[in-house]
């Protein structure tokens, strides 16, 4: 299992920030980093029909309307910023590259469509993955049909990595299920008397959140924390009014939302209106939104959060990105614009080393080998993969303190003391 395996060795820190213990890397590309993807002028080797001469189209669809439509455009941000970066610094191939983004509409069907359409009438050279375990596994199907490399920056949950998919690869640290190991480790090293006694969750129904939650939920089980609410809401969901009653009820003493991120303002404002008070409370995704402080009126303090970057990190090629995409949008970025950089980066990888950047089923297939048997240097750190397509990663756990949100776990890693006991909001 992944994260029991992260559990035996979990790294170290270097220079301030948190750096994993990388396995060995094939020989020849120890070095690989993104500044180095970009600098070489070599042609195209795949044998397509592309023009060699001319841009590389790489085709994506998002969800930039519906449920999914807030991260849907943070993932535009950061695929269009890796281009813009890539075509400042030479392009690829010595290439210009040129996106082509469709709109999904967080809408499974349409997304299946749109990659057909991409590949078969487009023609594409390279496809980039979309926001959503939801959208995610019909797109993949769709680019394993053509047998395209399939590199997506959303797509977390354990059900993308069960069906069967060779060509897919996640370009974050860790699987949804792994991303609150460290705060279960936290709450696990404890004494037993102060450890939290029972627990309510509250998760979309949608494969990457529930897989947060409830991977954090086997965890706490195991160690003998009750479950006393267990509620699982449709994507649409803006009455929370039913479940805040229940987790009032319950008096939990540790919060879990399996969210996204509107959904996890509105459980938030309905179980403070009733008074509750948790010791801990945990949210996927939604607190290391920029607009997640205005949203819930401040009341932040205390609230946790995993993610797998931080624009601090000392990762090689990640103070440039930083740069350049806080002077492209004003802001720095965070983790959806991270994870798209980060899909460029590790398809940059693949197609530098093998040469070529076409749809032929020789350059796709290469691309794809050669993946499965390195590891690539990214703004989020070094990524490899196992032979579904996980990441060999650990996700770092945030919390707001002092109204700031703050790398607080590992230990290791850590900018603040972690919060055991959270502030009324």
């Amino acid at each position: 299992m992944i994260g029991h395996e992260r559990r035996e060795g979990r790294g170290h820190r270097v220079g301030g920030a948190w750096k994993r213990g990388s396995s060995a890397v094939v020989a020849g590309v120890a070095a690989l980093t993104l500044a180095g993807c970009l600098s070489s002028g070599s042609a195209g080797g795949g044998g397509g029909d592309s023009d060699e001469d001319g841009p590389i189209t790489i085709g994506i669809s998002l969800p930039l309307t519906g449920d999914f439509s807030e991260p849907g455009k943070g993932v535009q941000r950061g695929y269009e910023a890796w281009a813009a970066y890539v075509n400042e610094n030479g392009g690829l191939l010595g290439r210009e590259v040129e996106l082509k983004i469709l709109d999904d509409q967080s809408n499974a069907d349409r997304v299946a469509s749109d990659y057909e359409k991409l590949i078969n009438q487009d023609g594409v050279d390279l496809v980039f993955g979309p926001f959503s375990t939801r959208l995610v596994v019909p797109a993949a199907q769709v680019a394993q049909d053509y047998g395209f490399l399939f590199v997506e920056p959303a797509g977390a949950a354990e059900e993308i990595f069960t069906q069967g998919f060779d060509n897919l690869f996640y370009a974050a640290p860790a699987v949804a299920q792994d991303h609150y190991d460290y705060l279960a480790d936290y709450i696990e090293q404890m004494p037993e008397a102060e450890r939290p006694k029972t627990a309510a969750y509250a998760a979309m129904d949608d494969p990457f959140a529930q897989g947060t939650a409830y991977g954090l939920k086997d965890r706490l089980e195991e160690m003998g924390v009750e479950t006393v609410v267990d509620e699982v809401y449709p994507p649409n969901t803006t009455d929370f009014s039913s479940i805040a009653n229940k987790i009032a009820d319950s008096d939990a003493d540790i919060l879990v939302g399996g969210t996204q991120y509107q959904d996890a303002v509105n459980l938030i404002v309905a179980v403070r209106q009733l008074g509750y008070q948790p010791r801990m409370a945990a949210f996927s995704t939604a607190p290391t939104n920029p607009e997640f402080p205005e949203a819930i009126g401040a009341q932040t303090e205390g609230i946790i959060s995993p993610t797998g970057y931080t624009p601090e990190a000392s990762w090689e090629t990640n103070a440039e990105f930083v740069e350049f995409y806080t002077e492209m949008h004003g802001t720095p970025p965070n983790e959806d614009e991270a994870n798209a950089w980060t899909t460029g980066q590790v398809v940059a990888a693949a197609v530098e080393a093998v040469e070529c950047a076409d749809a032929s089923p020789e350059c796709q297939q290469s691309l794809i080998d050669w993946l499965r048997e390195n590891e690539v240097q990214t703004v989020v750190g070094p990524l490899s993969w196992d032979e579904a397509g996980r990441p060999q990663g650990a996700h770092l756990i945030q919390q707001y303190v002092d109204g700031e949100i703050k790398i607080v776990l590992p230990e290791e890693a850590a900018e603040a003391d972690f919060i055991a006991e959270k502030p009324a909001w």
